[in-house]
């Protein structure tokens, strides 16, 4: 009967292996070490690693005055608007929208002309008239049904 062969793993030690790389690591990666260099000079020369240091060791602190900051109801009810606002903005087509912001701007313009004097009742009257006008008042009463409605379902 033949005799077991015995092996054994030469034994591998980890920190001689990293050791070994670290050793190797700059010449294998000179480029980048250099562009790593330059970035944190210039992060230095502005001041900015100076500004994470002093951050860092008064962490505890900034959080505390931020939490304390917006733990007040109005910071509250701001933070709960700005997300409700958020959901308005994507439920918005962005051609509606853009229609809107072009709107505005020359609508502004047009009333606020130097040149123009304040418009008689029987203009604005001929001006509800156009296609456009009533477009826009079907929009807003349109706008202020839906809006009583929501206020009378929360009582």
């Amino acid at each position: 009967m033949a005799a077991p062969i015995k092996f054994e793993s030469p034994r591998r030690s980890a920190h001689e292996e990293l050791l070994e790389r670290l050793e190797h690591a700059p010449a294998e990666h000179a480029e980048a070490l250099l562009a790593v260099y330059d970035l944190l000079q210039g992060l230095h020369d502005r001041g900015v690693l100076d500004a994470l240091n002093g951050a860092l060791s008064s962490g505890n602190f900034i959080l505390d005055t931020v939490v304390e900051t917006a733990n007040t109801p109005e910071n509250i009810r701001a933070i709960r608007n700005l997300l409700i606002l958020s959901k308005v903005l994507s439920d918005i087509d962005p051609d509606v929208l853009g229609s809107l912001t072009g709107a505005v701007p020359e609508a502004l313009q047009q009333v606020s002309s130097e040149k123009t004097s304040a418009p008689g009742m029987l203009s604005l009257l001929q001006k509800f008239n156009s296609r456009d006008s009533r477009r826009g008042m079907a929009f807003a009463a349109s706008l202020l049904e839906s809006f009583g409605k929501r206020l009378g379902e929360k009582k």
